[in-house]
């Protein structure tokens, strides 16, 4: 096994990898914006993975998609294994997201963002054929005390006591989904206020550990793939979340017992993604989070997020881009 640190893995010396990494989030999102509000969520997922692996191809870092597009929603692909970056060192996984929040980008709702997350080669969870998983976050106040097996009222009350809020002062993010009905019943009769939301729950789990977007928790069954992204994110914050794996049909159960995994087994965030992680994300549709993509007769505004973990910086970023000087060397149609 290569032990050498700087061939292997991330080191001090990747820090402008955030800033390059913010690159492809920013070219995601400006192509896949065109496409808020038009109804065709396909066209905006395709139009924004184009965007992200034209970009990404020219971020100094050897990576392999571990995290990619494709299985769950027959999405265009940045497909799993697929090599991305110049072939130099770090040696590095890589999880993609270029449309969280497809559905929402078609309808024109709030909370679509485009997302990149990067970990040492290795480092990051793979969810191998299972979709979905539950999943706790929170923020640093909370962190210690969630508990992805305990009732959901015990950890509204336990998050309640840490942040030194009352109960009725607590918001919990949950995907409006039928699977929930019962939790967010069980959330309901803790005393908690609730925000629900139809997709984007790796915004929604920043956004739960992030200071003054009114969020304190989130609950429910979402994408594994999102938990791990998110799981990148909250180690640069200092949140924390935790899963647990959870097929939603028979034939997607028996496919992750045929691959090996434990059904049973608590995930921590250390395990969904270890070591030093970067993470970026640049708003679409607006939202808690980030601003909508704004455009104009000669370019758009963007703002972005760019984290690392080792640092635990946080870098809100907001971008102002010219047409007719970004279409030059780019080689993305944008207008």
């Amino acid at each position: 096994m290569n032990t050498n640190k700087k061939a292997q893995g991330l080191t001090e010396d990747d820090r402008n990898l955030g800033m390059e990494l913010i690159r492809v989030t920013e070219a995601a999102a400006l192509a896949g914006a065109r496409w808020m509000g038009r109804g065709d969520k396909e066209a905006a997922d395709k139009a924004a993975v184009d965007a992200m692996r034209l970009m990404i191809s020219t971020c100094s870092m050897d990576g392999i998609v571990v995290i990619g597009e494709g299985g769950k929603d027959d999405a265009p692909m940045l497909y799993d294994g697929e090599r991305v970056g110049t072939g130099e060192p770090p040696l590095v996984d890589v999880a993609v997201d270029p449309v969280e929040g497809t559905t929402i980008t078609a309808r024109g709702m709030p909370g679509a963002i485009a997302v990149i997350a990067v970990a040492s080669r290795g480092a990051m969870f793979d969810p191998g054929p299972c979709y979905y998983m539950d999943k706790i976050s929170t923020g640093p106040e909370a962190a210690d005390v969630i508990d992805l097996e305990a009732p959901a009222g015990d950890n509204v009350k336990k998050v309640a006591k840490a942040k030194g809020l009352d109960v009725d002062d607590v918001t919990v993010i949950i995907m409006d989904k039928p699977r929930h009905q019962g939790l967010i019943s069980e959330v309901r009769e803790a005393g908690a206020r609730i925000r629900l939301i139809t997709d984007g729950d790796v915004a929604a789990s920043i956004s739960a550990a992030t200071p003054g977007t009114g969020v304190d928790l989130m609950l429910g069954t979402g994408g594994t793939p999102e938990g791990v992204i998110s799981a990148a994110a909250l180690k640069c914050i200092g949140g924390n979340i935790i899963g647990r794996l959870n097929p939603q049909s028979d034939k997607e159960r028996q496919e992750v017992l045929d691959a090996g995994y434990d059904l049973s087994r608590v995930i921590a965030q250390d395990e969904l993604v270890g070591g030093d992680a970067y993470f970026a994300a640049t708003g679409i549709t607006g939202g808690d989070l980030l601003e909508a993509v704004k455009y104009r007769k000669d370019g758009a505004t963007t703002e972005s997020l760019a984290m690392r973990s080792r640092t635990g910086t946080v870098r809100r970023i907001t971008a102002d881009h010219n047409w007719h000087k970004l279409m030059k060397f780019s080689g993305i149609h944008y207008d």
